[in-house]
């Protein structure tokens, strides 16, 4: 019996997609079949190279092609990505971005920039294109992070209006107000002025198409947040909190925060910091420094996911200072962490532009 593309397709509308509850070839997830005797071959477009359950896709659609159409089909499945987005009619603003990210934390020193900086390379390392804001204005960290703190952002004219080129290293491109001022010198600068910066950051640069945007937030609430939210569209927030009671206190404004009427900012999820402390010496042994399990007890109050525990680990802190974030160690139990940050990220991700109502 001769395979048809009908068959095809048919044998593919009894996979699902794990996150969207919906068949493939539903979601239109099913492109360029290609058929020439017993090979059969087709695109699985997903809707981020993120996907932590790619490959499981991809076997399910095999054994769909073996049972449904032929024992003997010789498959070859391609497994792309079209990354979702949500804006809509909201796209005035970085019309060529599809979704942005703001990274927050309700206090400061819970390493929300660390978070930031690490999930923007682990996105861009699964293919996505990428950008990095520091909007932490008051105390950016990125230029040093990063390795570009004696760079500084080139200019150019786009129809008669001078736009700012952002800094690409590691695969992500980078603005930070660290670029525009002294490091040696305090950024003291009052809220309106404040939110003045970070609205060039967007609306006076050439981004260019990006996937994911990342936004490094200042810890707590107040003008930034608030100025980031009537500026541009947020697709989502990540909330970067400590296990420890003190820091998830704060972790908990910064959820109201973006659940507020007037924010209305779905939460992506929690990222547990300094989940536990594992010396080099030791590398199978966890010691709970700052308290076990506290951000996942919040998620499950606060009906959120718990999208990663990063463990506090010294090879963290020196790749943040040596400008050679912790995620570029790809073997490392820490870059293993982050990638899975932002695997689940993307997935939570493509469940809201999905319409789905709840991400748990």
């Amino acid at each position: 019996m001769d395979i048809t593309k009908e068959k095809v397709l048919e044998a593919l509308s009894y996979v699902e997609d794990p996150d969207l509850k919906k068949d493939l070839v539903t979601l239109n997830m099913i492109r360029d079949i290609q058929i020439d005797g017993k090979n059969v071959s087709f695109t699985v477009m997903l809707t981020t190279p993120a996907c932590p359950l790619k490959a499981l896709i991809e076997k399910a659609c095999l054994n769909a092609i073996i049972h449904y159409v032929d024992a003997d089909a010789v498959v070859n499945i391609k497994m792309s990505s079209e990354v979702t987005s949500k804006k809509g009619e909201q796209k005035k603003a970085l019309p060529f971005v599809k979704n942005i990210i703001a990274v927050a934390s309700g206090k400061g020193g819970v390493g929300k920039s660390t978070v930031a900086v690490n999930l923007a390379i682990a996105l861009a390392q699964k293919g996505a294109k990428v950008g990095l804001v520091d909007a932490d204005i008051y105390g950016p960290s990125a230029p040093v992070m990063l390795g570009l703190a004696n760079d500084r952002p080139f200019v150019k004219d786009i129809g008669g209006k001078t736009y700012m080129v952002p800094i690409e290293q590691y695969g992500i491109k980078v603005l930070s107000i660290g670029f525009m001022v002294d490091p040696a010198q305090a950024v003291v600068w009052r809220g309106p002025m404040a939110s003045k910066a970070l609205s060039q950051l967007f609306s006076d640069a050439d981004w260019g198409e990006l996937d994911y945007m990342i936004v490094d937030l200042p810890p707590g609430t107040g003008d930034i947040h608030l100025t980031l939210v009537q500026e541009v569209p947020v697709s989502g927030a990540v909330i970067v909190s400590t296990p420890q009671e003190v820091a998830l206190a704060d972790a908990r404004k910064g959820i109201a925060m973006f659940k507020m009427p007037s924010v209305n900012v779905p939460i992506l999820g929690l990222v547990e910091n300094m989940a536990y402390f594992t010396p080099a010496e030791l590398p199978d042994n966890k010691y709970y420094i700052f308290g076990q399990g506290g951000c996942r007890k919040l998620a499950a109050e606060m009906n959120v996911e718990l999208l990663a525990e990063i463990p506090l680990v010294q090879s963290i802190r020196e790749s943040g200072d040596d400008g050679m974030p912790a995620v570029m160690h790809v073997d490392s139990p820490a870059a293993k962490a982050f990638v899975q940050l932002a695997e689940n990220m993307a997935q939570q991700l493509a469940m809201v532009n999905a319409g789905m109502e709840t991400l748990v």
